[in-house]
């Protein structure tokens, strides 16, 4: 991957492990082989004694920098200490890759050549599933309703004002000057809806958000949060930052009114979230049901008290 005068060295690969140093290894050995010319920052979220000793294992023999944490701060706590670490350090781009993602050679360069040219734009790419079918590329999130769909399903005639644009955490591109203008994620949500925060902060501050069409990734997302032994259930950690900080959001950056709406249509969202991960495991309602029950109340609460200052 490297030559001379290699344009990577300027880049830094962050990835947060919370319990996977193995996919960790496999996913960004098989991205970035063994001559990536540039910084490599593995962040580890405090688990176990062993999970630790092992990515301190992993890291001491691939190479790559280990910010042990003590304790577990979130994926956007996470990225923002590898972040600082790398752009001490001399990173001028940060490539963020979740644990269960990968891509290639050919991707990194593309990202990396167009996030250059450009310091003020968030670049994604194509992110798709193991099967080859589309995990996330471009998200759009409609005021109005509260709800995601995929920006190639934009009605026609769509207000773009009632509209907020994402790119997916799981893999994005961003200069070092845009990071720290933005101060990196905000770490109220700790996991879930920060990168929906994060592009949103990017077009408040005159960037713009994007994915290439022309490049990808692949997203493994089942490894670090379904449930085992089910195909499609996720853990209740997701059921409830993700109901939780939806309401977060809207209280961040959603007018009174949109805000009333969102709370409104909390019941439906939230069970539309649940059903991301199938009927069938509304059996176990410890895992599922009342996790989202949770995070809808608590931000309901969070929603409250922003409205009332």
């Amino acid at each position: 991957m490297q030559t001379p005068s290699d344009p990577l060295t300027g880049l830094a690969v962050l990835v947060v492990n919370y319990g996977s140093h193995a996919v960790v290894e496999e996913n960004l050995q098989r991205s970035l082989g063994d001559r990536f010319p540039g910084q490599v920052v593995v962040v580890d979220n405090f688990s176990t004694a062993e999970e630790r000793a092992a990515a301190r294992a992993v890291c001491a023999r691939r190479g790559w920098t280990l910010l042990a944490l003590d304790t577990n701060e979130g994926f956007g706590g996470g990225n923002n200490r590898a972040a600082a670490h790398a752009i001490e350090r001399g990173a001028t781009e940060l490539l963020l890759l979740n644990p269960d993602a990968w891509l290639s050679e050919e991707t990194i360069r593309g990202l990396h050549e167009q996030v250059r040219a450009d310091p003020m734009l968030q670049l994604a790419p194509v992110v798709l599933r193991p099967d080859g079918t589309l995990y996330c590329a471009e998200v759009d999130l409609h005021l109005e309703l509260g709800e995601m769909r995929s920006a190639r399903r934009r009605p026609a005639g769509a207000d773009p004002a009632q509209i907020h644009t994402w790119v997916s955490g799981a893999c994005f591109m961003v200069s070092s000057e845009l990071w720290q203008r933005l101060g990196g994620f905000d770490e109220d949500y700790f996991l879930y809806w920060e990168d929906v925060d994060l592009s949103r902060r990017v077009v408040m501050a005159g960037g713009s958000v994007r994915s290439d069409p022309s490049l990808f990734a692949v997203h493994d997302e089942g490894i670090t949060h379904r449930t085992e032994g089910e195909s499609r259930a996720k853990s209740p950690v997701y059921y409830y930052y993700n109901t939780r900080n939806r309401l977060l959001y809207a209280a961040k950056f959603l007018s009174r009114d949109d805000g009333l709406r969102w709370m409104r249509r909390t019941p439906r969202a939230s069970y539309r979230i649940l059903l991301q991960g199938g009927r069938r495991q509304f059996v176990r309602p410890g895992r599922t049901i009342w996790p989202a029950l949770r995070g809808s109340l608590d931000g309901m609460r969070l929603w409250r008290a922003h409205a009332e200052h």
